[in-house]
């Protein structure tokens, strides 16, 4: 997975990081809430962990924040303050699980792991949309502006993790690992040849390019005037 982590204790942070890495996780990690509610709608992530205590901006305010735009993604909140009024409050602004320090890191991570799988079950939207673009997942098909657009299973798996991720950086090792399923990058061209391929087809023959790659990090998937940095 692709988590997130809002840390202001540097070597916490360090020991998450590396924690997480070792059990085959991608790890971003910024120290402050305001820069942890920009990295969240610049990337894409499969959960978040915040402090809640942080610098610039508390952790709750930066959660309730992205939930009052529309994001989803899970979020761990880590807190000195665990009296049940204090996880309640957590929950209530947005947090889907409440997790007191000290910790044990193999709680963290289970419930780390719990929550991505959770969100994974609970995608239930049959039809994506990006501007004219639309996937129907139930059909595993494709089409833009009405007209019919015809995928092989692994376009169809590429093109519907970039849909679900409008808008957002999306790195060759989260592509890797959630349409791939590797852990690992392989050193071959195989993203290049696929994302070629599928801009052939979404792109190609349309007024308006919304597949955009992200020189030396990555590729997004949006309407030109509907990125961010």
């Amino acid at each position: 997975m692709n988590i997130l982590i809002v840390e202001d204790d540097q070597q916490l942070a360090e020991q998450l990081v590396a924690s997480l890495n070792e059990n085959g996780h991608q790890t971003v990690h910024v120290s402050d809430g305001e820069a942890g509610e920009q990295q969240a709608t610049q990337m894409a992530y499969d959960v978040m962990i915040v402090d809640r205590m942080l610098p610039k901006q508390d952790g709750l305010t930066m959660i309730s924040n992205l939930r009052q735009a529309g994001m989803k993604t899970p979020v761990l909140i880590l807190s000195a303050l665990g009296q049940v009024d204090d996880r309640v409050t957590g929950l209530r602004a947005g947090g889907d699980d409440y997790l007191s320090k000290p910790y044990a890191f193999s709680e963290l991570l289970a419930r780390v792991e719990i929550l991505g799988r959770r969100a994974e079950s609970q995608s239930t939207d049959t039809t994506v949309t990006v501007a004219d673009l639309s996937l129907d997942r139930i059909g595993h098909s494709a089409e833009r502006a009405g007209q019919k657009i015809t995928l092989q299973p692994r376009e169809y798996r590429l093109l519907e993790y970039l849909m679900r991720n409008e808008g957002r950086l999306v790195t060759r090792t989260m592509l890797l690992e959630h349409v791939w399923d590797l852990h690992f990058d392989p050193q071959t061209n195989v993203i290049d040849v696929h994302i070629s391929r599928l801009r052939a087809k979404i792109d190609k023959d349309f007024d308006t390019a919304l597949l955009q790659t992200v020189r030396g990090r990555g590729y997004r998937l949006a309407q030109p005037d509907d990125v961010s940095e």
